[in-house]
């Protein structure tokens, strides 16, 4: 049996206010785990901030993780290292095209009002390492693959995956 398996794993940027608001968080358990040593109600504030604080971690810590498999990519979410969930499976065979952000092969696609879901780094960096494939006639999907990646695809799907 001849399969491909390529595997890629990036981690997306976290906003700035989302930073501030962690911090924000933490300073407030902090601050009321401290005052509860004195006030026992303060201490039950303390452990709702400590709460809101470890959650807002876990969903502003995130990578996402694509495996491509056999015609089939997967894309998971990695949440602070610590849990995986299964986001999407996309078959390739569904997929209408594949192509970098900025590709004149996605011209005939601008004027869609397909439902768009970022699965990349949200970084534009010099250059665009980010593509885009439409899925279904309903998905546009952004995501950030290597080049092995980006070569296996093309490799099965030469029609539909454009490396420009």
């Amino acid at each position: 049996m001849n399969e491909t398996y390529v595997e890629c794993l990036i981690k997306r940027k976290t906003p700035t206010h989302l930073k501030m608001l962690k911090i924000l968080l933490v300073t407030l358990t902090v601050f009321f785990v401290l005052v509860g040593f004195l006030l026992i109600p303060a201490l039950l504030f303390g452990i709702a901030f400590g709460v809101a604080a470890y959650f807002m971690h876990l969903s502003t810590e995130l990578e996402y993780e694509y495996l491509y498999v056999d015609k089939e990519l997967t894309v998971d979410k990695v949440m602070a290292k610590t849990k995986r969930k299964r986001i999407a499976v996309f078959s390739l065979d569904k997929m209408e095209i594949v192509a970098p952000v900025n590709s004149w092969h996605l011209d005939n696609y601008k004027n869609r009002n397909d439902k768009t879901v970022d699965y990349s780094s949200r970084e534009v960096k010099q250059p665009d390492t980010r593509y885009v494939f439409y899925y279904e006639g309903r998905q546009k999907v952004i995501f950030e693959p290597n080049e092995d990646l980006i070569k296996a695809m093309q490799f099965v799907a030469p029609r539909k995956v454009f490396k420009d």
